[in-house]
């Protein structure tokens, strides 16, 4: 070895450069030559996209995962699968070494914990590796308020009814419900007989979730129109029980306003409905403590006609039936609001209900003036709360038509 050495090292320098060029330019040809004919693909490991985990290599990952096919011949991959499902590709994430994509959110069908990829000349290979579905994503109930016997919609996602273990609801208490149809972010159920407020669970092939929300919450509330009325303000709404009522009495907003106008009570419905704590007996304190952030509004609402105008959601301090306080709950910038205005942006201009649903506010979204601008949320004076429809329309110049119903208004942690 050390002759070679020494024969090689008395050649001339430009000639070892002439060498090197070539011998550069003959191993890229030879690169570019694979390049282009591509040769057999082969996978040799798969794993996240997250630099920081680059060096753990994975053999399964759940649906909607960015994941990294490392391997040998790639760049003429035209189609990735997983199991029956094809991943959508990006040209830009596709090298000879490696595939950046990701897992189809979509349930498959048929299960052979297989990556599949094809390339452009139909040469196919697979590669073991396993789809994890997630267990069901609970996020909301169409309405929290349903009575026994009666039919509640739970709405999330990965709710899957397999035939060898199909999919289940308990109620609070841990009684079950009789589920009426399932799709994969809908579950219909019958509520059973003798259940109460708590959370919910559902529960499928791939395991169990239980809601972060309660059903039949009962947690703070602080307006339900029944023990807890809006009594002692100069205008406490229209309240009504009836065959429209979710549980008991409920307050009606009811009329119509011109375009950006707002109006206060008149004989019949009504614009307004406002719940002064200090006028109507309740302690002196505030309906919630601590930062907004943890919190949600909530409230159910049966909407029978709405074509225009805000609902704004007015809160003040507990000490609200004094002297140049009154009005300024509305009127005035006493403290930042919220809106509620779900007919802006339909296609009809329009928003009504097939009965009563729940709506759900963050308390972070109580941040407008009476002009609609930023302001800053006091949680300090938040123990008296107005409700007050006031335009604009959803025609300019046109006319804001509403019957709305409102009940079980509560201040609830947000997890």
């Amino acid at each position: 070895m050390k002759k070679y050495l020494k024969i090689y090292s008395k050649l001339p320098g430009l000639f070892l450069l002439l060498l090197s060029v070539v011998s550069g330019a003959f191993f890229q040809a030879c690169d570019n030559k694979n390049l282009d004919s591509g040769g057999t693909p082969a996978v040799i490991y798969i794993r996240l996209t997250d630099p920081l985990k680059s060096d753990s290599l994975i053999a399964h990952a759940f649906m909607g995962s960015n994941i990294v096919i490392m391997g040998e011949n790639l760049q003429n991959v035209t189609e990735v699968w997983f199991n029956d499902q094809a991943a959508k590709l990006n040209t830009s994430f596709i090298t000879r070494t490696n595939i950046i994509v990701t897992i189809p959110n979509k349930i498959p069908e048929t299960v052979t914990n297989k990556i599949r990829l094809v390339t452009n000349d139909g040469t196919e290979i697979t590669y073991p590796f396993g789809v994890d579905v997630p267990s069901p994503l609970i996020a909301a109930m169409l309405c929290e308020y349903v009575k026994d016997g009666a039919t509640a919609v739970i709405q999330g996602n990965f709710f899957i009814n397999d035939p060898s273990a199909p999919l289940k609801v308990f109620f609070p208490g841990n009684v079950e419900g009789v589920v009426l149809s399932v799709n994969l972010t809908e579950i219909r159920v019958k509520v059973p007989a003798g259940t109460g407020p708590g959370t919910l669970v559902v529960k499928s092939i791939y395991g169990s979730t239980r809601s972060t929300f309660y059903f039949r919450d009962d947690r703070n509330i602080f307006l339900n129109f029944d023990e807890l009325t809006s009594g002692g303000s100069w205008r406490s709404g229209t309240t009504r029980s009836d065959g429209n009522s979710l549980d008991r009495n409920y307050v009606m907003l009811k009329g119509e306003l011109g375009d950006n106008a707002g109006g206060e009570d008149f004989s019949g419905g009504g614009f307004v409905c406002e719940l002064w704590g200090d006028a109507n007996g309740r302690p002196e304190k505030n309906f919630f403590t601590g930062s907004p952030v943890d919190y949600l509004l909530k409230f159910e609402a049966n909407v029978k006609e709405w074509s225009g105008a805000y609902l704004n959601i007015c809160f003040g301090p507990w000490k609200a039936s004094v002297g140049g306080i009154q009005n300024q709950l509305y009127w005035g910038n006493i403290n930042a609001r919220g809106l509620w205005k779900p007919w802006e942006g339909t296609s009809t201009g329009s928003f009504k209900t097939d009965g009563w649903i729940t709506v759900t506010i963050p308390m972070t979204d109580m941040k407008y003036n009476t002009s609609f601008a930023a302001m800053s949320f006091d949680p300090a004076k938040a123990g008296s709360m107005t409700l007050w429809m006031k335009g604009p329309a959803a025609t300019t110049g046109g006319t804001c038509k509403m019957e709305v119903y409102f009940d079980n208004f509560r201040i609830v942690p947000n997890k």
